[in-house]
């Protein structure tokens, strides 16, 4: 079986909390910290801790992901923490070396890692001290190259980010199966199922008046799903969420993990070459940094609705081809594209009949 694991804000949060209780009451290592992940508990193992000063100390912990193909994995997440006289803040949150920044300069620690914070460190903050907290990646500079991370906007480093403290094995094979059977189960009593694609293909769906009951989880296994749906008789599958995921598919990509495959801006480009033959456009998009800012790119040129409608009724005729060819039956797939934000692109025809 795949293991679970932890994300970064967690091992972050885990640093400041013992930071800050061993300048309460001494903490003798080796020890674990509780957290609360704002409705689950974990205990995280700290690495190290030292005082350095009546006012101040350092605590160290190591990402432990799971079984995920993270590349943070081992990485080191020092807090650094200080105590002063009480400011109009209780608890202060600064980027040190190798955690990221947002363009404003603001720390790149968004809502889910302050709401933790906030849970596990407020309450042991004196009514008359404010607490503010560094955190200190020794190897965020580096792996940030790694990620596109400098593409939206987080520089310098690492971001804090996330929805979950929990780390779930979405790439490990068992983790299929799990998938798998959870469609069996939903196909039996909705045979026209939707494959939500990422968090912004759930807000999709609940705008949309879509039933819980008729979404099948996927992770990065799409092909494999769609061809467990048409084996298992469903009528239909709506793919419905961000189109830096799904527009892989219309390039045959059907595992949509980032580790495996990408060729977003080259299938984006192609597209357009196919609908009006404009090179210069076609370059436009290649020079993008993101699936995001290609699309953007093309609004401004006026390409963008045909061109993802092009690429739309292309990723539902693909996926259907996909499943005739491995599981010899004929499924209906339609597809919506949205953005980041979970703002609809554009639907092909198909995804009409659906909905």
């Amino acid at each position: 079986m795949s293991r679970t694991g932890y994300t970064l804000p967690v091992f972050a949060v885990a640093s400041a909390k013992a930071a800050l209780l061993h300048l309460q009451e001494k903490l003798e290592l080796p020890c674990e910290v509780a957290l609360d992940l704002l409705g689950d508990t974990a205990y995280i193992s700290i690495q190290q801790v030292a005082r350095l000063d009546d006012t101040s100390a350092l605590a160290i912990t190591k990402s432990a992901p799971g079984d995920n193909l993270d590349l943070t994995r081992n990485t080191p997440i020092w807090a650094w923490v200080k105590l002063t006289a009480r400011q109009s803040q209780a608890l202060i949150l600064e980027a040190g070396e190798g955690l990221g920044k947002t363009a404003t300069q603001e720390p790149a620690i968004y809502s889910y890692a302050r709401r933790l914070f906030d849970a596990n460190l407020l309450p042991l903050i004196p009514p008359d001290k404010t607490v503010t907290v560094s955190i200190i990646l020794p190897e965020g500079r580096e792996l940030a190259q790694r990620t596109s991370n400098e593409a939206f906007g987080i520089l310098e480093g690492l971001a804090l980010l996330g929805t979950s403290g929990i780390s779930q094995p979405l790439s490990a094979a068992d983790h299929l199966e799990e998938f798998q059977q959870i469609l069996q189960a939903k196909v039996k009593n909705c045979p026209n199922l939707v494959f939500c694609i990422g968090s912004n293909g759930m807000q999709v769906a609940q705008k949309l008046g879509i039933k819980e009951e008729a979404i099948a989880p996927t992770g990065n296994w799409i092909g494999a799903l769609l061809v467990e749906a048409g084996l298992r008789g469903a009528e239909s599958v709506l793919l419905l969420g961000y189109q830096g995921k799904l527009i892989k598919l219309a390039g045959g990509i059907f595992n949509t993990s980032s580790h495996l495959a990408d060729a977003k801006l080259e299938i984006i480009s192609a597209a357009v070459v196919r609908i009006c033959g404009n090179i210069e456009a076609a370059q436009a998009v290649l020079n993008a940094k993101t699936a995001d800012a290609a699309y953007k790119t093309l609004v401004e040129l006026g390409l963008a609705e045909s061109a993802f409608k092009a690429l739309a009724t292309t990723i539902s005729e693909k996926a259907q081809a996909y499943v005739q060819k491995y599981a010899n039956v004929a499924l209906q797939v339609g597809t919506v594209l949205c953005d980041r934000k979970g703002n609809i692109i554009v639907r092909d025809a198909i995804a009409d009949e659906i909905l």
